[in-house]
């Protein structure tokens, strides 16, 4: 998703196949969920090595191109792309599609609405839900920019895709596919 997304806005990429398992990038340090219940317990040394192997070189890369597209003047659209779990701790997540933003921040919001009207006129049969299945403003990467960046210079969405569709595969995972970035860059205008 997130590839095809950076290829057809022609914006910079950076993308991990490092698992959640592992170290959890989209947390900050010092989180109780930074690592896992795999790792959480690993002594002290190697915990930094996964930190400082993993984690910081993606935080860092990321945190590069936000900062020199900032300081060159450009509004950043960060988009970061997710999915989750169509169940969780026996309760049904009932979306297709969750757009997370930070409620406060009114550039986020309202490209988020615009978003999910988009999507909703490509594919009316897909569930587009803002700051579910998770709230916008939880700690993650785009909160941390949010921190560094005031709303004129970054928007931070966080994309989250129900892994049915992408477990499923074939032409229905491209067409959410097709669509997402579709329905983004009628959006943003493109």
């Amino acid at each position: 998703m997130a590839r095809e997304l950076a290829t057809k806005l022609t914006a910079p990429l950076v993308a991990s196949t490092i698992s959640r398992l592992l170290i959890d990038l989209n947390r900050s340090v010092g989180h109780p969920h930074l690592y896992s219940k795999a790792t959480r317990d690993a002594p002290a040394e190697v915990r930094q090595q996964i930190l400082e192997n993993y984690y910081r070189p993606y935080r860092s890369k990321v945190e590069n191109l936000v900062r020199l597209a900032v300081a060159n003047g450009s509004r950043v659209i960060h988009v970061s792309c997710h999915s989750f779990t169509p169940e969780l701790n026996g309760q049904t997540r009932n979306t297709d599609i969750g757009l997370l933003y930070h409620p406060a921040r009114t550039g986020e919001a309202a490209l988020c609405e615009r978003w999910k009207a988009s999507v909703k006129a490509c594919a009316p049969e897909l569930k587009v839900r803002r700051n579910y299945p998770y709230a916008g403003k939880n700690d993650g990467l785009t909160s941390y920019f949010r921190q560094c960046f005031p709303p004129d210079a970054y928007i931070g969405i966080e994309l989250e895709v129900n892994q049915k569709h992408v477990t499923k595969a074939g032409r229905s995972w491209a067409a959410m596919r097709t669509t997402l970035i579709e329905s983004l860059r009628m959006t943003l205008g493109l």
